[in-house]
C-alpha cells in the first residue's frame, strides 16, 4: 500500500479524465470538438497556459447535472486513494456550470453528495472550498460566498478566490470573506503563482487567508517568508502546475526546498492532475527523490492546513503516527 498522503489543492474540473469526460459529455448531449477519446487525448496534453485554460473552461462547460458533480468528486477520490490519499480539499468553481444552466443547487448538492459517497463508499474524506473567480462580477462572487455558507453543514469548509492573480487584487473580495469569515468558512486564497510576493501579503493582510494556495513566491520576500515560518501558514505546493504554468523554467529551479529550508510548513498536491499529466504520488515521489525532502513532514504540514472538525484532525494525526516512515528512507 502507497504510504498516507493529504492534498488540499485540486480543482475538481481539473481531474477529470479524458474518458470520463467523453461519458459526462455524451450524457448530457454536449458535442465535443473531437472525434474520440485519442484525440481527446491529444487535446489534453499541455501546450501553454492559453490551452490549459481552454481545455479547462471545455471540461467546466460539460458539467451540467448533479449526477455529473457527484461523479467528478467520486471518481478524484477513488483515484487519489490509489496513491495513498486518507483526506483531500477539494476546490470547485461553480460560476461557469451556473451560466451554462446548473442551479446553484445543484451544483453544491452535486459535489457534497459527492463527497458523503466518497466518504461512506471508499473512506476518503472529501471537504469542499469552492473558488471565486476574480474575473467574474462581484454579484457573481457574493453567490459562490452565499451558497458555500449554506453549504457548510455538507462539507463546504472554506472559501477560495482562484483566476487571474495578476490582473485582479484582492482587495474588492474582501467584504465577501469577511462574510464568509462570520459564517464559520476558512479563507483561502490562491497567491503568490501568477504575481509575486505583495500577492501573498495582500492575501494575508486583505483576505486574513488561512492558508495560502501556491504562495511559492513568497520566496521571493525573506522577510515574508520568514513570517509565513512564524505565523505557521501552510502553503499549498504543486510543483508539476507551478512547472507547466510557467512559474517555474524547470523543477531543479522550483523554490519549495527553499521554503522548507526556510521553516514554511508546505503541503503537495496537484492542483490540475487529469490535465498537467501529474497525480498524487508523482508529485510526492518527484519532492522526496529529487530534493530528498521528508515525505512525513508534508503529511504533517498538511494535517495542520487541513480544514476540519477535531475529530478528523485527531484521526489524520493517528494515521501519521502509527505510519512507519523510517522504513521508506
Amino acid at each position: 500500500m502507497p504510504y498516507p498522503k493529504i492534498e488540499l489543492h485540486v480543482h475538481l474540473e481539473g481531474t477529470v479524465r479524458p474518458e470520463l469526460l467523453l461519458r459526462i459529455a455524451k450524457r448530457n448531449g454536449v458535442r465535443l470538438p473531437v472525434r474520440g477519446e485519442e484525440e481527446l487525448r491529444q487535446l489534453y496534453a499541455f501546450r501553454d497556459f492559453a490551452h490549459f485554460i481552454e481545455v479547462y473552461t471545455l471540461c467546466m462547460s460539460t458539467l451540467r447535472t448533479e449526477a455529473d458533480f457527484r461523479e467528478v468528486v467520486l471518481a478524484y477520490a477513488a483515484e487519489a486513494r490509489a496513491h495513498g490519499a486518507v483526506y483531500l480539499e477539494a476546490i470547485f468553481g461553480p460560476t461557469v456550470s451556473a451560466r451554462m444552466g446548473a442551479t446553484w443547487d445543484e451544483i453544491f448538492s452535486g459535489y457534497c453528495d459527492g463527497a458523503q459517497q466518497a466518504r461512506e463508499e471508499l473512506g476518503v474524506q472529501v471537504n469542499l472550498t469552492p473558488d471565486i473567480g476574480r474575473e467574474y462580477s462581484l454579484e457573481e462572487a457574493a453567490l459562490v460566498g452565499e451558497f458555500a455558507a449554506r453549504y457548510r453543514d455538507r462539507g463546504v469548509v472554506g472559501l477560495g478566490l482562484g483566476g487571474l492573480e495578476a490582473d485582479y487584487p484582492p482587495a474588492p473580495f474582501e467584504w465577501i470573506f469577511d462574510r464568509a469569515r462570520v459564517a464559520g468558512l476558512a479563507s483561502l486564497p490562491h497567491a503568490g503563482e501568477a504575481a509575486g510576493a505583495g500577492s501573498v501579503r495582500a492575501a494575508l493582510e486583505e483576505l486574513r487567508a488561512d492558508r495560502i494556495r501556491h504562495g511559492v513566491r513568497a520566496v521571493e520576500d525573506t522577510g515574508l517568508t520568514a513570517e509565513l515560518a512564524g505565523r505557521g501558514t501552510v502553503l499549498d505546493v504543486c510543483p508539476v502546475s507551478n512547472l507547466r504554468t510557467g512559474v517555474v523554467a524547470s523543477l531543479d529551479e522550483h523554490p519549495l526546498p527553499r521554503l522548507v529550508g526556510a521553516g514554511v510548513a508546505c503541503s503537495l498536491s496537484t492542483d490540475d492532475p487529469a490535465m498537467f499529466a501529474t497525480d498524487l504520488g508523482h508529485e510526492y515521489a518527484e519532492a522526496t527523490t529529487r530534493w530528498s525532502l521528508s515525505p512525513r513532514e508534508f503529511y504533517e504540514a498538511g494535517v495542520t492546513g487541513a480544514i476540519c472538525d477535531d475529530e478528523t484532525r485527531h484521526r489524520l494525526e493517528q494515521i501519521g503516527r502509527s505510519y512507519d516512515w523510517a522504513a521508506l528512507e
